[in-house]
């Protein structure tokens, strides 16, 4: 049993002063995701995004908590995502599970940005929620689909433009989004500035990774590390939005 020097002392110091920080940041993180959630509707700040008219196109868009979308939109929404990915989900390690994929979009957290034709016909949706990932504050948005017939139309650029006003009104740090490294149509996010994010796990010899996880920041926070790199495991049979849609 040594004595401790004043090299390990400063050490141990430094050590729990930096968890502290941590542990005050994840708070800090947590608190804004806690007030986001709370909103009556995000888009109130909002008026003009809240129409759509380009490219023969003329629309509206809305958001909703999931708990507030009736049964037969729930219903349209997953048989989209169905048709738009169930193929490229079981061409990579993940596979298809209409049970899993249920689950995930009518979740009590999920939010839509839901997009309809003036006559009430359902084109496209977002779900999306307000989260921490690794420590960080951020809106992710775990679907990003649109009807086949609208696709390339500018409205899938205008949909990420609507959620990142969002996100970052609301203080979120980041849009982060997962895509399968199989979907060509992903490119769309890098089009639309979307990187490479540091909790993206990389290839080794021992293991390969059928998705990418990308993000943007919020410019007008300073930009903060994850916690800790994930390793990938809490993304297996996960989330993915299509990129069906060019800008």
């Amino acid at each position: 049993m040594g004595r401790k020097t004043a090299a390990s002392s400063a050490k141990g110091k430094e050590k729990r002063l930096q968890r502290k920080e941590e542990q005050q940041r994840i708070q800090n993180a947590m608190q804004a995701v806690e007030k986001a959630n709370k909103l009556d509707d995000p888009f109130a700040d909002f008026p003009v995004f809240q129409k759509f008219n380009k490219n023969g196109i003329e629309a509206e868009l809305s958001i909703k908590k999931c708990r507030d979308l009736d049964d037969g939109f729930k219903s349209w929404a997953f048989n989209l995502t169905k048709k738009n990915m169930q193929h490229k989900y079981e061409q990579s390690s993940w596979g298809w599970s209409d049970e899993k994929k249920l689950d995930e979009l009518t979740d009590d957290a999920a939010w839509y940005l839901i997009v309809k034709a003036v006559d009430g016909t359902s084109l496209g949706f977002s779900h999306f929620r307000f989260d921490v990932d690794e420590g960080i504050e951020v809106l992710y948005c775990y679907e990003l689909q649109l009807e086949s017939s609208i696709h390339r139309k500018g409205l899938g650029k205008f949909m990420m433009q609507v959620l990142e006003l969002i996100g970052f009104k609301n203080n979120m740090r980041k849009v982060v989004l997962t895509v399968l490294k199989n979907n060509q149509n992903s490119k769309f996010f890098r089009a639309i500035n979307y990187e490479l994010d540091e909790s993206s796990p990389v290839d080794d010899e021992d293991e390969t990774y059928p998705y990418e996880i990308l993000s943007k920041a919020n410019k007008r926070l300073a930009p903060v590390m994850p916690l800790s790199v994930s390793n990938g495991k809490n993304h297996q049979n996960g989330h993915c939005c299509s990129g069906h849609h060019h800008h």
